[in-house]
């Protein structure tokens, strides 16, 4: 047996998935296939059936990476009501920019909607900002804390990867003490110069706790979150919290509306289109 037939099988014999294998196997065809071909040829069952458990076993991952606004905090209708007062203000010719510019950073929002005439009104709106964002309620996503205490018991790290500043999050560690004890890194924007739409952000997070990217689930809500989750090659779990779910199915592997009824053992059984 050439040596990549005995690691496939060492690999196998070290999955529980075999265990119910032969039992509902039928039910697929490509485990049909493979049961077919290991009455043959055994190495090359090995080889195959190698592939499809790495397909469908369930995930071990080791590490889970959530955004902040509309993955931990239900805040997204709040900045809606913010940037909804500026845009009518400044962009009164555009109705709903608010939405449009939902998930992008504060820099993105600045350079397409708030440079040339209306450069010098941009310490003035991020002052606002500021003053609002001290005073915002940060309310959890329905069952979030559940559902982070839950998988940090099973020894999945957790960190906050988001697109905020340090200044608000200084506001939120005010309202809630306990945040910091939630996760093992906090990365904001000071952390990293390419933001998202871009992975770096994300890889970044990965490389702190020195894992690779098929080993980390993204938790994110926005466009351009999923964008820099899916661009980073790792599974992406999509939050219907600021856009409709048909909207950012594509560029999720799963889609929920809260954590109401998911866990670990849902988290672990996704089947990451990158894998």
């Amino acid at each position: 047996m050439k040596n990549e037939e005995r690691s496939a099988k060492k690999i196998l014999l070290h999955q529980p998935f075999l265990t119910y294998f032969h039992r509902w196997a039928h039910l697929f065809v490509p485990f049909k296939k493979a049961l077919t071909l290991g009455k043959t040829n055994k190495n090359k069952f090995y080889l195959v059936l190698c592939s499809l458990i790495r397909t469908f076993a369930p995930m071990n991952y080791k590490a889970a990476l959530f955004d902040l606004d509309g993955v931990v905090f239900d805040t997204e209708p709040q900045y809606s009501i913010f940037w909804g007062n500026q845009c009518r203000h400044y962009h009164p010719e555009i109705p709903g920019l608010e939405n449009m510019i939902k998930g992008q950073t504060l820099t993105q929002i600045y350079d397409k909607w708030f440079s040339g005439p209306l450069l010098d009104e941009q310490d003035a709106i991020t002052e606002r900002l500021n003053d609002y964002e001290a005073n915002m309620d940060y309310v959890y996503v329905e069952d979030f804390e559940r559902f982070i205490q839950e998988i940090r018991s099973h020894g999945v790290r957790t960190a906050v990867v988001t697109s905020s500043n340090q200044s608000k999050m200084n506001a939120v560690y005010r309202k809630h003490p306990e945040f910091k004890s939630l996760f093992d890194e906090i990365l904001t924007s000071e952390d990293f110069t390419a933001s998202k739409p871009a992975p770096d952000c994300y890889l970044q997070a990965a490389a702190r706790f020195g894992l690779k990217p098929d080993e980390c689930v993204v938790f994110e809500d926005s466009f351009n979150g999923l964008k820099s989750g899916r661009s980073a090659q790792m599974t992406v779990v999509g939050l219907a919290t600021t856009n409709p779910a048909e909207d950012i199915s594509p560029l999720s592997d799963v889609v929920i509306p809260d954590y109401k009824d998911f866990d670990y053992e849902k988290m672990c059984g996704i089947v990451a289109s990158s894998r």
